[in-house]
Parts: C-alpha cells; sequence; structure tokens
C-alpha cells in the first residue's frame, strides 16, 4: 500500500475506518469494535492491556524507552441515530450511526499505531494509544480510565475531533478553554394525582414543572451576566399517566454548560432552589440530582504552540486556525485533569467534493483524504516531542 514521507498509510486506515462505520456501538457495549482493535493490535504486535476503564483498550509501543511517555486518545462510540447514507459501508446496526465521526478516530489512532510500529526503532519515547468507549455516554467513559490510573506514566495527551465546517488541509485549535463542562441535572417533582375534574383533591407536579421552567427561564434571563457564555435549560419534561388524571409525578432533564466552575456552582444552587421553593408552595416535594459529566477542556497553551509546530510541518504554514470557545463538552477533560493536554479539530469538509453535512447529522460524511493527515500529524508530533523529558518545556 502506498505511503508517505510521515509512513502513514492513507488506504489502511480509509478501509478500517469503513469497516467500523458499519458496526457502530453505543457506550460500553462495543464488542464488535474492541474485536477490530484488538486484531490490528495483534496485527502489529504492539502489547495492550483493558485494565483501565470500562472496555477500553490501551496499547503501548516502546514501554519503558527514553525519559518521556506520550498518550494519544481516540474515542470509538457512535450515537443513536439512523443512517441515510447510500453508501457500500453503511451502518448495518438499525438506529445507530457514527454520525460524531469516532470511527475515523480510532481509525486514524489505529493508523498511527501502524506507522510508529514500523519505525519503532527510530522512536526515543514510549507511545500509548488509548482507545476509550462511552464519550458519548451520559457516564463518560474518560473518567473512568482516569481513575484506573491510565495518566500515571503518560506525560502529556493529545486528540483530535474530525470536523466539516474546517476545511480539508486545516486544523482548527483553542488554547486554554477551549470547550466548557457539562452538568446535567435531573428534576424530580412529586404530587398528588387525583382525577382530572377534581383538581383541588391533588396535588398537580405537571403544572408545578410548568413553574418551575419559567422561574428557571427568568433566573437565566436577569441574575446572570448576559455576556457570560453559559447554558442552563431544560431539555425533556415527562408527567401523567393519562389525559384524564392530575399528574402526580414530573421529571425533568436538563444542562448547565459553562467554563466557569464558580458560575456553574451558583446556577446548580439557584435550580435547587426553585425546584424545592415551587413544589413547597403546592404541598409537594421537589429535588435535583445532578452530577458533573465533563470538566473544562483546556488546551496547556506551550502544547497547543508544540500541536502547531508539528501540524504545520504537515500541513503548511498558516493552515492552522485559532479557533473561538465552543459551549460544547468533551470527556477529554478528564485525562487534561491530570497531565498536559491538547484536543485539536481535524479539517474533514470539502466544499467543492460536498462533504459539508454537521457532527450528529444523520448524513455526516467527510472527506476521506483527510484521514492520512491526522495520522500525519499525529506522527509528526511524537517525531517532534520523543526528545522531550518530563519537566514542563
Amino acid at each position: 500500500m502506498p505511503k508517505n514521507k510521515w509512513n502513514v498509510d492513507s488506504e489502511y486506515i480509509v478501509a478500517i475506518r469503513r469497516e467500523l462505520h458499519m458496526y457502530p456501538e453505543l457506550n460500553y457495549e462495543n464488542p464488535l469494535t474492541l474485536g477490530i482493535i484488538r486484531r490490528e493490535l495483534d496485527k502489529l504486535e504492539l502489547p495492550y492491556t483493558e485494565n483501565f476503564g470500562r472496555g477500553g483498550v490501551v496499547a503501548t509501543l516502546n514501554e519503558g524507552k527514553g525519559a518521556y511517555t506520550i498518550g494519544i486518545r481516540a474515542d470509538m462510540d457512535a450515537i443513536p441515530m439512523q443512517e441515510v447514507n447510500d453508501i457500500p459501508y453503511k451502518s448495518t446496526i438499525d438506529g445507530n450511526m457514527h454520525a460524531c465521526g469516532h470511527d475515523i478516530h480510532t481509525a486514524i489512532l489505529l493508523g498511527t499505531a501502524k506507522a510508529l510500529s514500523e519505525m519503532k526503532d527510530e522512536i526515543a519515547c514510549c507511545v500509548k494509544f488509548i482507545f476509550q468507549t462511552a464519550e458519548e455516554g451520559p457516564d463518560t467513559g474518560a473518567r473512568y480510565m482516569v481513575a484506573d490510573g491510565v495518566m500515571d506514566d503518560i506525560d502529556v495527551i493529545v486528540a483530535q475531533h474530525v470536523d466539516n465546517s474546517i476545511e480539508i488541509g486545516q486544523v482548527g485549535l483553542t488554547a486554554g478553554p477551549a470547550l466548557a463542562l457539562c452538568h446535567p441535572f435531573k428534576i424530580i417533582l412529586e404530587g398528588e394525582a387525583t382525577h382530572i375534574t377534581t383538581p383541588q383533591k391533588g396535588k398537580d407536579a405537571l403544572a408545578m414543572a410548568v413553574r418551575v421552567h419559567q422561574a428557571i427561564t427568568t433566573m437565566v434571563a436577569t441574575e446572570v451576566d448576559p455576556f457570560e457564555p453559559f447554558i442552563c435549560g431544560i431539555g425533556t419534561c415527562k408527567s401523567g399517566t393519562s389525559f384524564g388524571s392530575v399528574s402526580g409525578y414530573t421529571e425533568m432533564d436538563g444542562v448547565i454548560t459553562t467554563y466557569d466552575m464558580d458560575l456553574d456552582a451558583f446556577l446548580t444552587k439557584r435550580v435547587e432552589t426553585i425546584v424545592k421553593n415551587v413544589a413547597e408552595e403546592v404541598g409537594g416535594t421537589g429535588r435535583l440530582e445532578h452530577e458533573i459529566t465533563c470538566l473544562v477542556t483546556k488546551n496547556d497553551p506551550d502544547l497547543c504552540e508544540r500541536v502547531t509546530s508539528s501540524a504545520e510541518k504537515v500541513l503548511g504554514a498558516g493552515n492552522c486556525l485559532t479557533l473561538k470557545q465552543i459551549l460544547g463538552c468533551e470527556d477529554f477533560s478528564f485525562f487534561q485533569s491530570k497531565k498536559p493536554g491538547v484536543l485539536f479539530w481535524l479539517g474533514s469538509g470539502n466544499k467543492a467534493k460536498g462533504f459539508t453535512s454537521y457532527l450528529h447529522n444523520n448524513d455526516f460524511m467527510p472527506d476521506e483524504d483527510s484521514f492520512e493527515l491526522g495520522s500525519s500529524i499525529f506522527v509528526q508530533f511524537v517525531q517532534d516531542n520523543m526528545n522531550s523529558s518530563g519537566e514542563r518545556q
């Protein structure tokens, strides 16, 4: 198969990605995906372990070599969405689709592992290839890998995410806070059900929900600096069991996203207070269940410069774009909470060829020529940084 000066095998990456695309699996249930990853790592004779997190795989190149260890992470789960693309490698699992490009990330990382394995004697450091489950899930997979110590012997970690809003041949980076924390919450309102014709005998949990929603909307509009980037909103409301009954129980699901932990704490407390006060006014009960599932994704500024330098060697000067912060979330932030890390965006769009559909759309399709560039940047980054020490540069 043809290779470029970075030893990256483009045809290999495309073939692996197409195979993975056919078998999109959710959260921690990834037997087919894991089977492909194990098969390819076995071919490369790369040792790997599945002892970190839930369903993740960590392969190692040059264990114990040098004074520096570089981690490279790829997520591998899909989302529950029906694919509409008419392609030979269309999803074979009804209702699931790799609409966020994690099949691409996994294939690019396997392509990187293949390229580096074939030049391992020239690589003066250790490299860890981290394949992570459940980035899209409500219970994010990175947190469990970190809790199990995957970052203990890693000095820096990098990752990339495909993005069709960026043209092929470019990447996008944001130094410092790049993506927001994710703080989902559930509001539970309990009243008392009764016949719809005797509302005075019950306590309407749906009416409570309406008032809670209105109060949260008012709070967001009047109690927070309007120039502060954040989201605090309700996405779902489930209430009642019959058209002929006053609802005795309501659940509402919402989320807070922000770059500011103090603001997150303020919003969480205010939502909790609103829920309790509204419920108590009508003799019901209300409570808030919540947990931060992603931290703020903070790209280390020094490491951003190093990633930019490597990317420009692959793409040419001027092709690394500085991006604004976005209020999306990424559990890569858990890796960054332990060691310096950078998540950058790999341009996979091509307007001339019609590759413009965005992430999480049921017709998402990237330009496959971008995959080789993604692996080449990783390979170049390893080559540029393999002689680093554990000390910050």
